[in-house]
């Protein structure tokens, strides 16, 4: 029996004359593979993480959690980049990190400076209590985390822009600087 196959031309069958795969494709509208990839198995890590969290972590944890009007909401094993910290406070931008004996070497707390620099950059703050703060005295270790939230919470309240109506006009008449036609000319 004859079957009937579809025909390609030579110049279709040519390696150029294909579109760009689909990795280029998204790669040009910056929805690199990699990325979701990265982003997939990070967020898989903080889950398992999330199943198998250390004592000390589950003791600050039955202490952080909660979502009441008068308490900022933390998340725990919060992915971030390529990192996932502990605890995390959104309102404040603060991670919270409980270190144990693994962050004791040189070689980890250089590495633990290193990444606090890097997320100072990007706008987060780092809090760092020693495992065995906790197991001694977590009533002052969680009242030190609240005390770190409600601090960066007021520093970024008086950081925000000024609003609409006070800029511009009401400036200059408040003796704001001057417009930039009068200045040096």
């Amino acid at each position: 029996m004859f079957t009937m196959r579809s025909y390609t031309s030579p110049a279709q069958r040519r390696e150029g004359d294909h579109g760009p795969s689909v990795a280029k494709r998204a790669w040009w509208r910056g929805r690199a593979t990699g990325t979701v990839m990265r982003r997939t198995l990070i967020t898989n890590r903080a889950r398992s993480m999330r199943r198998a969290m250390t004592e000390p972590e589950v003791m600050l944890w039955s202490r952080l959690r909660g979502r009441d009007s008068e308490r900022p909401t933390f998340r725990r094993q919060h992915p971030f980049a390529s990192m996932i910290f502990d605890f995390y406070c959104p309102s404040a931008r603060l991670a919270v990190e409980v270190d144990g004996a693994t962050h004791w070497d040189e070689a980890a707390v250089a590495k633990d400076e290193a990444r606090d620099c890097w997320l100072a950059k990007q706008g987060i703050g780092v809090h760092r209590i020693p495992a065995s703060r906790i197991y001694h005295d977590l009533g002052g270790a969680v009242a030190d985390v609240f005390r770190h939230v409600e601090e960066r919470i007021r520093l970024k309240a008086m950081c925000e822009p000024l609003a609409p109506s006070t800029t511009g006009s009401a400036l200059r008449s408040a003796g704001g600087p001057p417009p930039a036609a009068t200045r040096g000319r």
